[in-house]
């Protein structure tokens, strides 16, 4: 298909990996394992990753309904990049997505969902799952990437939120993450100039590398002060699923215009916000 044709219902290609309420603790850290065992943590995509536009987004949904043809978008146009983020409200969770194409917002789309597992370190995917694919399913484009706003393969287990929604949905994703979660930085992250990637290796506390010397993930330092007397602290960038490691540090940075954060997770973030305040009360 071409890259970012329209579709309906985004459906798992994997449902096995879709999380049950009922389940134990250990039965989803072993759930976990499988999925990062089923996990591609190296290129397998379709779309030019030197395509992937860092012009600033519009944020206007005249902008939306303008791009969304019938016909879809051509064969050379840019790739379709998501950002992905959640929410929570009560005893509800909110999933947003925010779909772009060459910089500009073609789609948005969200879900509330009741919560069905309780917060729980180390399994929060598990909570957040059910409002993220319940979002894809009314996505009507076809996304090329996700980028999600969470870890990937830098987990207990390799398997993070975009590494368990990539593999689920079989999606090429990202994982960036505002803290790191686990593993050891080979180099200081303090007062990092702008552009700067620090590796994150595994250590103990992963269990499913396979040597503890594995590069999991990188601290991108994608905007930093010029003065002195104020930092940024970096990203956490990690693969999520059918992206190498490097290349998710190479495409965050590319998505970042002026901000910390890459601009369709920022923009997923409010929307997120804007969602909650419209079911609040």
């Amino acid at each position: 298909m071409a890259a970012g044709a329209a579709r309906s219902e985004m459906k798992p290609v994997r449902p096995a990996f879709v999380p049950d309420p009922s389940a134990s603790r250990e039965a989803m850290e072993a759930l976990q394992r499988e999925i990062a065992a089923a996990a591609a943590f190296a290129d397998d995509f379709g779309f030019d990753s030197a395509a992937v536009s860092t012009t600033a987004a519009t944020h206007t949904l005249d902008s939306i309904a303008d791009d969304r043809t019938a016909a879809g978008p051509s064969h050379d146009d840019p790739p379709t990049v998501v950002g992905v983020d959640q929410a929570f409200l009560d005893d509800r969770a909110v999933g947003a997505i925010v779909a772009l194409r060459g910089g500009e917002v073609i789609e948005r789309a969200h879900a509330v969902v009741d919560l069905e597992f309780p917060y729980v370190p180390g399994l929060l995917s598990f909570r957040e799952t059910g409002a993220i694919l319940a979002a894809f399913e009314n996505l009507d484009v076809e996304p090329d990437l996700a980028v999600f706003d969470g870890s990937g393969r830098i987990h207990y287990r390799e398997a993070g939120l975009a590494t368990h929604m990539g593999v689920t949905l079989d999606l090429p994703a990202v994982g960036v993450a505002k803290g790191l979660l686990c593993g050891a930085p080979q180099g200081s992250l303090d007062d990092l100039p702008e552009g700067t990637r620090v590796a994150i290796a595994a250590n103990d506390s992963v269990e499913t590398a396979d040597d503890v010397d594995t590069v999991i993930g990188y601290a991108l330092q994608t905007r930093q002060y010029d003065s002195g007397n104020r930092h940024i602290n970096p990203v956490y960038v990690s693969a999520g699923h059918r992206v190498g490691g490097d290349t998710a540090a190479d495409l965050v940075e590319r998505l970042c215009d002026g901000y910390k954060l890459p601009e369709p997770t920022r923009l997923a973030d409010s929307y997120a916000d804007e969602v909650k305040r419209d079911h609040s009360g």
